[in-house]
């Protein structure tokens, strides 16, 4: 075990998940959530924006009144791997060694992968460990003229112990039914569980929970994740942490986690989003050292 992992504590490492997860104790961890990068070819970006009221300024709003913005960030990654699953076995390989016999994977994926990866992880996981293809469902964005518009992510979900994996179905919070007169006012009112099919907006553009970060996943999704597949005291890893949403999420619900990312723009943003008292660190191969200036924010 790395002198560094206390799993009574939370963790953010700056540095590559290949580094990181040797180190990182075998069976340690009820829940793994992942959100690599969906190797879309292309540059991700993400601009944060603010407006303020101008007569002078370059957008028209409600009622005619104008309006100026100012650019107060820009964040970019490649999204483009050569050998992508090349790249993601070894990673899938070392999650499936991480996760306690309880234990469940969740991979985020799009279209472009996630068929590639289902064949990959039945060899990782076993076929039978398969539990569930979610499909999370959104409006929003770009609207393709030739095709059908791609509205949807999926997320792929294995078990450890195939039969011997954890699910608490009460702490899932209900949803409302989509025609609640067929069903009668007792079940109307107390809704229902969500099935494999998750219509969830996305991170509001305006809204709280927005930092700016590309590709930012809404905490309701991890919320459900997270209520479903982990209790009160379980360790959650998070080796493609992003934003910080899985380890946001994980501190509202009482639970411990271990969140890794290489960028170091990500690193802030978590350090400015995560509860008082997460530990910061970086790696460089196998070597760990404290991060020094942890009191900034």
């Amino acid at each position: 075990m790395a002198a560094w992992v206390d799993l009574t504590a939370d963790h953010v490492v700056l540095g590559d998940a290949a580094d990181v997860l040797p180190t990182l104790p075998s069976d340690a961890f009820q829940l793994i959530y992942i959100d690599p990068p969906f190797n879309t070819g292309k540059t991700q970006r993400r601009r944060t924006l603010t407006t303020v009221q101008d007569e002078a300024g370059d957008r028209t709003g409600f009622g005619g009144r104008r309006y100026a913005t100012t650019e107060l960030a820009r964040r970019a990654y490649d999204d483009v791997h050569d050998d992508y699953l090349g790249w993601l076995t070894g990673l899938l390989t070392e999650a499936r060694r991480l996760l306690n016999p309880s234990g469940t994977l969740y991979l985020h994926l799009d279209y472009r992968e996630a068929h590639y990866a289902k064949v990959r992880l039945d060899e990782i996981f076993g076929r039978d460990a398969f539990l569930n293809e979610l499909i999370w469902a959104y409006d929003f964005g770009g609207r393709a003229r030739d095709r059908w518009p791609a509205k949807h992510d999926t997320m792929l979900v294995y078990v450890r112990t195939p039969g011997g994996h954890f699910f608490d179905q009460d702490a899932v919070e209900r949803i409302p039914y989509l025609a609640p007169g067929l069903v009668g006012p007792e079940k109307a009112a107390r809704g229902k569980l969500p099935t494999d099919v998750w219509w969830h907006t996305i991170v509001p553009t305006s809204g709280g929970e927005k930092t700016g970060y590309p590709n930012q996943k809404p905490e309701g999704i991890l919320r459900r994740i997270l209520s479903a597949s982990s209790r009160p005291g379980d360790a959650v890893l998070d080796f493609f942490a992003g934003s910080g949403t899985t380890g946001t999420v994980a501190a509202q619900l009482g639970r411990r986690f271990v969140l890794v990312d290489k960028n170091p723009e990500a690193i802030e943003i978590m350090r400015k989003r995560l509860p008082a008292g997460t530990h910061f660190h970086e790696v460089s191969g196998a070597k760990f050292s404290e991060w020094r200036d942890i009191s900034r924010h």
